[in-house]
């Protein structure tokens, strides 16, 4: 019985426990896609604090966090499941946060100290895939700040307190930076700081009373991509249109020079370039922006020495160094504030002040013109640079004075001109007269030359066969000295070699002869030599046989029946 009680509880608690894992594979279960999040809402839990918006895990209300890509399991019944895309930012864009969660900022500030506060966080969101909850999060995509090539970017900060008149902002402080944007790209939140395009390097600023003129600004460097060409775009076009509403500003409300103002200008067909971007370029990725130019309508008018009235055109070319960009920025603004609160006056002043000392008629004569501007150019230089500006040249033209003056001392240089003229042609006369006599020396001098090098050529060729004929004579000489040297060997060698002969010969028969006698000496009695002899040259075949037949007789056995003797 208690076997079979333990079966059955056995049974259930399989049941359920299948039964649970059914329910919560059939009815639990959701997936997150790639690139989606999950927000969930908890029915039941632990009832939060007094007007929270977004909850932790185990309390009642929106989940702070959101669920990234993936299986999930969650009871339907307790808990509202809802995905949604998640926050993509792509490449040259940033996302700026606001916090709807968090301790209430101080009255007046919209930038969070940190995340734990509400309102538009410092820190930005890069390009990639984010999860922040929409419940609690709102992000705004905006454009990056791409600094082309020829520009810097002066930073603003826009919240704190404010900086000390005419000092940079420090951390915490409202005001311009010290430091400056190279180029480059950079993720920055335009709420909390505000970046100005300022061009460096060349530009021109000309006037002139024939027609309008512009601040010219070097050309841009586009970029390998054109993701950040077209960001350049925006962050110039931007820049430009601040730049024409505050033109627009100044011109109505009379608080500049009205010689300076902005104007339209339609697109040139050489696709000329504004702020470093081209008009045609632009057409291409951005909205077209019409070009802006800077107008300074008007001749540099001065008196002369002598009382008349100078009017001339004028260009100057200057440059804005980077390491004093924010300095000039925070000082007197924008390019076209620097050009109408500090280039112009001192182009008019110095102008004004240089051209006062100098008769009209200096400005007609080249020398006079010529020093004027370049004491014009170097005093230019001296102020401006006291403003951190550099002044390349200052170029005048267009030259405009009184025609009751202008034609006498026309009249005056043309005359002098031709004086000038006429000396001129009679040097030249001379000259080439002189030129004539010299050219005929130096024909003369040629076949004078020519004639010495032919005769020199000849003697050098003499003197080489000369010379050749000497070395074969001292050669065959050489030879025979050389052939009489070898017949005197020869004839050492050959009465050497008789001498050798006939002492060899004597010493080896003397030798003979001295062993003969010794031999002869050896055998004592007369004759035994002489027998001896007879014996060794008889017949080696010959045998001879000695047979005893008593005292006083000798008989001999010759078998040979004859007797040969070797020749």
């Amino acid at each position: 019985m208690k076997k079979n009680l333990i079966s059955i509880a056995v049974s259930v608690v399989a049941a359920a426990v299948l039964g649970v894992g059914i329910y919560y594979w059939c009815f639990c279960r959701f997936y997150v896609p790639p690139e989606h999040m999950a927000i969930v809402t908890a029915k039941s839990g632990k009832n939060p604090a007094a007007g929270t918006l977004l909850v932790e895990r185990g309390e009642k209300g929106i989940w702070r966090e959101v669920l990234p890509e993936g299986r999930y399991f969650l009871d339907p019944v307790m808990h509202d499941i809802k995905i949604v895309p998640a926050i993509n930012i792509p490449i040259g864009k940033v996302g700026v946060v606001t916090s709807k969660v968090g301790k209430a900022l101080a009255p007046g500030e919209i930038i969070a100290p940190d995340k734990s506060y509400q309102g538009v966080w410092r820190d930005v969101l890069s390009p990639g895939v984010h999860r922040l909850n929409p419940e609690g999060y709102k992000v705004d995509i905006v454009d990056a700040i791409n600094i082309p090539f020829g520009y810097v970017g002066v930073i603003t900060a826009q919240t704190g307190k404010p900086a000390q008149p005419g000092e940079f902002a420090r951390a915490g402080e409202k005001g311009v930076l010290r430091d400056i944007l190279q180029p480059g790209l950079y993720y920055i939140n335009p709420r909390a700081y505000q970046v100005n395009v300022i061009e460096i390097g060349m530009n021109q600023v000309t006037m002139t009373g024939g027609s309008d003129s512009v601040i010219a600004v070097k050309n841009r460097i586009e970029a390998a991509s054109d993701t950040l060409n077209e960001i350049s775009a925006n962050t110039l076009n931007t820049q430009l249109q601040a730049r024409s509403t505050a033109a627009r500003s100044a011109v109505d409300g009379k608080a500049v020079n009205n010689r300076v103002m902005l104007k339209k200008k339609a697109p040139a067909a050489s696709a000329r370039r504004v702020m470093g971007a081209t008009a045609s370029a632009a057409a291409t990725t951005v909205p077209q922006t019409p070009d802006m130019v800077y107008s300074v309508g008007g001749f540099v008018e001065f008196p002369s020495r002598d009382g008349f009235k100078i009017l001339m055109d004028m260009t100057v070319e200057f440059e804005l160094m980077p390491a004093h960009i924010a300095q000039i920025y925070m000082l007197y603004g924008d390019l076209p504030q620097v050009v109408a609160k500090i280039i112009l006056p001192q182009i008019l002043s110095v102008t004004r002040m240089k051209g006062s000392s100098y008769k009209a008629q200096d400005f007609i004569v080249g020398a006079g013109r010529e020093t004027f501007q370049n004491n014009l150019r170097s005093d230019l230089g001296k102020v401006l640079r006291e403003k951190s500006i550099v002044v390349h040249n200052a170029i005048i033209r267009n030259v405009t004075i009184p025609e009751n003056i202008l034609k006498p001392i026309q009249e005056a240089s043309l005359a002098v001109e031709q004086n000038l003229t006429n000396y001129s042609l009679q040097e030249t006369a001379k000259i080439e007269a002189e030129l004539n006599s010299q050219t005929a020396m130096i024909d003369q001098k040629r076949k004078e030359i020519e004639q010495e090098t032919r005769k020199i050529v000849a003697e050098i060729e003499a003197e080489q066969r000369q010379a050749v004929r000497m070395i074969a004579a001292e050669t065959d000489l050489e030879v025979a000295k050389l052939q009489l040297q070898r017949s005197q060997m020869d004839a050492a060698r050959n009465k050497l070699k008789g001498e050798t002969a006939v002492q060899v010969k004597f010493i080896r028969e003397n030798e003979i002869a001295l062993g003969t006698g010794m031999k002869a000496q050896a055998l004592g009695a007369s004759g035994v030599l002489a027998d001896l002899s007879l014996v060794e040259k008889l017949n080696p075949k010959l045998k001879l046989q000695v047979i005893y037949a008593g005292d006083g007789t000798l008989w001999t056995d010759l078998k040979s029946g004859s007797l040969q003797v070797k020749k």
